[in-house]
C-alpha cells in the first residue's frame, strides 16, 4: 500500500497519467466495450499507446523517484515536518476560513445591497452571533456555518442550544438572527441556503 501511495503521488506530480502521455483512456475504453481485460489490453495497445511507450513511462516514473524523490526527502528534516504540521492545522486552516467567510460576505452583500459588520466580541459570548446588519437603531445578527455533512450535525446540535441567546438577541437589539450555510462547488463557496436572502430583505423591510 505504502508503495502505491508513492508511485500514485509522484506519476500525479509529474503528470505522467494526463491524456498527453496515456491518451483519452477514459473514451477509447467506452469505444472498445470490451469484453474481457486481454481485449481490452490488445486495443490499447494497438490503438491508443503502444507498450513500447508505456513502458517508457514507468522508466520516467522510476527516473523521477530515484533521482528526484530520494534527493527530496534526504533534505526533510525533523523541524521542517513539525513546521509543515503546524502550518496545516493553524494557517492553512485560518486561511481557508477567512476566504470562505469573505466570500459569503460578498454574496450576501450583494444580494442585499447592505453592509455586514463583524460584531463584536461580546456578541459573540453572549448571543451566539458572528456578523450584523444594522437597520436604523435595530440589528440583525448573522452566523456563517459550513454545510457539509459532519458539520450539519455540529449545527444542528448547536443551533438547539443557541435559540434562548438569539431569542435574548431580538428582544434586546429587535432583529432575528439568521443561519447562513456555505458549501464548495467547483472549488468556490456558495450559499447552501440562498432563500435566506430573501428572508433576510424580509426581516430588513419590517424593521425600516
Amino acid at each position: 500500500m505504502a508503495k502505491e501511495w508513492v508511485l500514485n503521488s509522484v506519476m500525479n506530480r509529474f503528470q505522467l497519467n494526463f491524456k498527453r502521455n496515456v491518451g483519452a483512456t477514459s473514451e477509447s475504453i467506452r469505444k472498445c466495450s470490451p469484453r474481457s481485460l486481454e481485449e481490452w489490453k490488445k486495443y490499447y495497445y494497438q490503438n491508443v499507446k503502444s507498450k513500447e511507450h508505456i513502458d517508457s513511462l514507468g522508466k520516467k516514473l522510476f527516473e523521477k523517484i530515484n533521482n528526484e524523490i530520494k534527493k527530496e526527502l534526504g533534505e526533510i528534516t525533523e523541524k521542517d515536518c513539525i513546521e509543515y504540521m503546524h502550518n496545516l492545522v493553524i494557517n492553512r486552516t485560518y486561511d481557508g476560513y477567512n476566504t470562505e467567510i469573505s466570500m459569503i460576505k460578498s454574496i450576501l452583500k450583494e444580494g442585499l445591497n447592505i453592509d455586514i459588520k463583524e460584531a463584536p466580541d461580546e456578541w459573540d459570548r453572549l448571543f451566539n452571533v458572528d456578523f450584523f446588519i444594522k437597520v436604523n437603531d435595530k440589528f440583525i445578527g448573522l452566523q456563517i456555518k459550513p454545510a457539509g455533512s459532519e458539520e450539519m450535525l455540529q449545527v444542528i446540535k448547536e443551533r438547539k442550544q443557541q435559540l434562548g441567546t438569539h431569542k435574548k438577541f431580538t428582544e434586546k437589539y429587535g432583529g432575528k438572527v439568521f443561519y447562513v450555510y456555505s458549501i464548495k462547488k467547483n472549488d468556490k463557496k456558495i450559499l447552501a441556503n440562498p432563500e435566506i436572502i430573501e428572508e433576510i430583505k424580509t426581516e430588513i423591510k419590517r424593521l425600516s
